[in-house]
């Protein structure tokens, strides 16, 4: 196919694809996806081998959020049976992160829920950072928080914080019909102020809202402008008693394309596969991890993962290896330059055009994880329209986290 070897030279050349090149692989059919697959694992192979990052969420805070973001079980009118508790201190969040560690994660996204933290708030996070970093010096904390006021992103990089999550999650275009407690260039601004404060920016999307293939498009082009070093792709969870409950436009086959889609637009850059994937990608996981180079470990914010066991056989059976703590995630041009595009590195490679959940992952929200939890302040990309639910919703694959953070359960990790 003329369109993927097109699409492989340019990811190979860090060269941005152009808006129909994007629109034709969300457009590609199901009889192709295995093509499109391998297309994209070429170009992730190139930038990141075949390793795959493991992270692990702790929800510091959860629910009662005074954000309307449609897709989160922890916002404003959220009917959702989900675990709700106030602020966890530093030694239960340390310990809480210690089991995603032992089972193989090299970084611990902190989420909270609300619309944006305090200033008490940050010193609370900045004595759970230090705590988890004295426990374990080489691990990797990124924050999650919600919008950040001036000055916050400094004092947590100054705590020990390596990165700060808050993700886009729709088209600039779409965004009001998911969320009205806050902007679409809100969230811009945190993920700017995060880059400034020197930061590792995390911010991605979720998908399967209702959203225009046109919509995930300008999502992922308003990211690659944005220039964050990670991209979680969230797959929209509905949880009952939130607006989107009935939104089940997702398959496998769709998922994989979304994501090689992403990889095509953004080939050097960390992609990880976040809330959603197992209630989505199902037994396509594992194709997955041909496009992504990173996944979260367990459990999300609100909502139940697969195990962290099933999570390492399933890398180490298709033939993955998972990233060591001493491991340099990305590239070398863009470890060089404090992260980027790529394109800064490299003349060729240009910057596209034109962010939820924080680390990457969100089927919860928070983390890059969306749904279940998301940080305020992160919102779906989607129409608001409510539909009749189809009949092979996999509704039985959703289920509320009871165990780890916030209960007296061992957590899954």
């Amino acid at each position: 196919m003329d369109l993927l070897n097109t699409l492989v030279d340019k990811g190979l050349r860090r060269e941005l694809p152009t808006r129909d090149e994007a629109l034709a692989v969300l457009a590609t059919s199901d009889d192709d996806v295995l093509d499109v697959v391998a297309a994209a694992g070429k170009v992730r192979r190139q930038w990141f081998g075949r390793r795959v990052k493991l992270n692990y969420l702790v929800n510091l805070k959860s629910g009662l959020c005074p954000e309307d973001c449609s897709y989160c079980s922890q916002r404003l009118g959220s009917k959702a049976d989900i675990l709700k508790y106030t602020w966890l201190k530093p030694d239960e969040a340390s310990q809480a992160a210690a089991a995603g560690l032992a089972g193989g994660a090299k970084r611990v996204c902190l989420v909270a829920s609300g619309r944006g933290p305090t200033d008490r708030d940050v010193d609370r996070v900045s004595d759970t950072i230090k705590a988890i970093k004295d426990q374990n010096e080489d691990v990797e904390v990124c924050a999650c928080l919600g919008l950040l006021s001036d000055g916050q992103a400094e004092r947590l990089r100054d705590a020990g914080a390596d990165a700060y999550n808050h993700n886009l999650n729709t088209s600039e275009g779409t965004y009001g019909d998911i969320t009205t407690t806050h902007t679409y260039a809100d969230r811009v601004d945190t993920v700017q102020k995060a880059h400034a404060a020197g930061l590792s920016a995390c911010s991605g999307l979720i998908a399967g809202m209702g959203e225009s293939d046109e919509d995930l498009v300008d999502v992922v082009y308003a990211l690659r402008e944005l220039d964050p070093d990670s991209v979680p792709v969230n797959f929209l969870i509905p949880f009952e008693g939130t607006p989107l409950a009935k939104e089940w436009n997702l398959t496998p086959q769709r998922c994989l394309r979304i994501l090689a889609m992403v990889r095509f637009v953004c080939p050097d850059v960390e992609v990880r596969i976040a809330g959603g994937r197992e209630v989505h990608l199902r037994s396509m996981q594992p194709l997955a991890l041909h496009l992504a180079n990173s996944i979260f470990l367990g459990d999300y914010l609100t909502s139940e993962g697969q195990a962290g066991k099933a999570d390492l056989e399933m890398i180490a059976d298709a033939g993955f290896e998972v990233e060591g703590a001493g491991e340099v995630t990305l590239p070398e041009h863009r470890a060089a330059a404090g992260g980027g595009c790529g394109s800064h590195a490299d003349a060729d490679a240009g910057c596209g055009s034109q962010e939820g959940a924080g680390c990457g992952s969100h089927a919860d929200a928070g983390c890059g994880s969306h749904q279940g939890g998301g940080v305020c302040g992160s919102a779906p990309a989607a129409a608001a329209t409510v539909t009749e639910q189809p009949s092979d919703a996999r509704t039985d694959l959703v289920a509320v986290r009871r165990r780890g953070a916030g209960t007296d359960l061992a957590p899954n990790a």
